[in-house]
């Protein structure tokens, strides 16, 4: 059997590898155009800032290697011009001498990656302006801060490239610009979680522009000035773009593989094409969305793994399946973490979709412990089943952990009500006997039992007439903001005042950050009045306000 793979890195190399392991009689060639076949993109920002001191570490396999250990054969610096089904092979150019060939194929693997995006606008091919996808990449970006004696740059997109990016040349000590086209940075994070990161920025001297794009790149002297939508111009000596990437599929598209409506290369559960000899796997094709179902591109490195993996299964008569994409990711952006899992609420109002929320702040591990520091934690599911849609946690540190855990319940199919049950190790340095994730599936469970009524910053915004807005924490609290129009009534000396309340009311009840508010819920519901919790509190309010 005669295997070939387009492209390395995490697709192509994990394909290759795993086809070898079963199957030491199948020939197994590799052809990348770069000149790295499998590397560890993920850390190039992280080289770029000096965290990585050593370039060779982020060479993962060299064709050297994969040969002597694999018997997998490598041609880097080698283009794939054309793929004839019909005859079942493709035609291979060599990209320094030009030189083409012919190869056969019994199976092939398309794993051609992700382009990023390139704006057409007047100076985008200029020389300062750079894009981030392979070690070249790294490499020319280095000698621009290195050797030209770069002093500011301007980073356009907020993503995870743009914010890596941003922490790795602040490491630096260059000056950061972000052009931005919305209205937050990590655009999978919903508004009120990426503002954790707007703090940051600014606390680290980031210059955010929100709401604009850039229309021209020109020259200016040895750097580039870019004039933006909003009329302004901002200079600088390099230019990184980072609005995102879109599939390779150009290959595809002319040897006549189905393309879908999102612009990737359509593959069935078995990562196979509409050509039964073909596979496509990682950044370049659709995949099912986990909770939706619907097609979508996610280019992240460990569902390329998989699907390299699944792929050469079904090469070799495995029925293995890709089970579809949850997006889980996270992100380290100077001292805090994000991390996300399943779809935020955007998707969820954009598809129409019935859900709740809820919000916890709480610390990522004992408070009496030595150096706890808190997690804002954000929950999305079904109201009617408590079935987990998504999940949003930024902080100091145990992020990652908690979306882990939160990852393996969505993939499962748990409820808010499993939540509650978990059992997590927990020791003071580690955790708290109720882990955070428990506690999102008690304030999730308390609503949905109807032990509370929950309500919203965008409810606490505009109360109806007949809504009256408390505030329990306490006066000293109080002096540091309120949300305007409330009634402040300390939590402990709330039954001493029921008198001042009244029960043609309802109240929003907020604490800081939404304990002091559930139980004032209790108190006043126990006693006949209507009331709502603000899930979050105050710090959820002030996240979502943008104050």
């Amino acid at each position: 059997m005669r295997i070939l793979i387009v492209g390395g890195v995490a697709g192509g190399a994990s394909a290759a590898a795993r086809a070898r392991r079963l199957s030491e009689d199948a020939e197994i060639i590799i052809f990348e155009r770069g000149e790295h076949v499998s590397f560890a993109n993920c850390g190039l920002p992280y080289h770029i800032g000096g965290v990585i001191k050593e370039r060779q570490k982020l060479l993962v396999q060299t064709p050297e290697s994969l040969y002597k250990r694999f018997r997998i054969k490598t041609n880097v610096k080698t283009e794939v011009a054309k793929i004839d089904r019909v005859q079942k092979n493709i035609v291979v150019r060599d990209i320094v001498s030009g030189q083409e060939s012919v190869e056969a194929y019994d199976y092939l693997i398309l794993s051609p990656g992700a382009d990023p995006i390139k704006p057409p606008i007047p100076g985008f091919d200029l020389p300062q302006v750079m894009t981030l996808r392979n070690l070249s990449d790294m490499d020319r970006i280095k000698q621009q801060i290195d050797q030209n004696n770069a002093k500011k740059v301007i980073i356009v997109g907020g993503g995870y490239i743009g914010l890596e990016m941003t922490e790795a040349l602040c490491e630096r000590k260059l000056q950061v610009q972000i052009i931005e086209l919305s209205n937050q940075v990590m655009g999978p994070a919903d508004p009120e979680m990426a503002y954790y990161l707007h703090q940051e920025l600014y606390k680290h001297g980031v210059g955010i522009n929100f709401g604009v794009s850039v229309k021209a790149f020109y020259q200016a002297g040895h750097g580039v000035s870019a004039e933006l939508s909003n009329g302004e111009k901002l200079d600088c000596d390099l230019v990184i773009l980072a609005i995102g990437v879109k599939p390779e599929i150009p290959l595809a598209r002319e040897a006549g593989l189905q393309i879908g409506q999102r612009g990737g290369i359509v593959v069935d559960e078995h990562m196979r094409t509409n050509d039964p000899a073909i596979f496509a796997v990682g950044d370049a094709i659709e995949v099912d969305e986990f909770v939706t179902g619907t097609k979508v591109l996610i280019p992240l490195a460990g569902p390329a793994n998989r699907q390299g993996r699944i792929a050469a299964d079904n090469i070799f008569g495995r029925d293995s399946i890709y089970r579809r994409t949850q997006g889980t990711a996270v992100c380290k952006f100077f001292d805090l973490t994000i991390g996300m899992t399943g779809i935020n609420e955007k998707i969820l109002k954009r598809m129409n979709l019935a859900f709740e929320k809820v919000y916890i702040h709480s610390h990522n591990h004992a408070g009496y412990y030595p150096g706890a520091t808190q997690i804002s934690m954000k929950l999305l599911f079904d109201p009617q089943s408590g079935k987990i849609l998504g999940a949003q946690a930024v902080g100091r540190e145990g992020v990652d952990k908690r979306i882990d855990v939160l990852a393996v319940a969505l993939r499962c199919g748990m409820t808010v009500y499993d939540l509650e049950h978990l059992e997590l190790c927990y020791a003071p340095p580690y955790g708290s006997a109720k882990d955070p994730v428990n506690f999102l599936g008690f304030v999730a469970s308390n609503m949905l039992k109807g032990d509370v009524l929950n309500c919203h910053s965008e409810d606490a915004i505009n109360p109806r007439p007949d809504q009256v807005i408390l505030d329990v924490r306490s006066v000293q609290e109080t002096q540091a903001g309120m949300i305007p129009g409330a009634v402040n009534i300390p939590i402990d000396d709330l039954r001493g005042q029921l008198d001042r309340l009244s029960k043609d009311k309802e109240y929003m009840a907020y604490c800081q950050v939404g304990l002091r508010g559930y139980l004032a819920c209790r108190i006043l519901t126990q006693h006949g009045f209507k009331c709502r919790n603000l899930s979050g509190g105050y710090q959820t309010f002030k996240a979502y306000v943008g104050i």
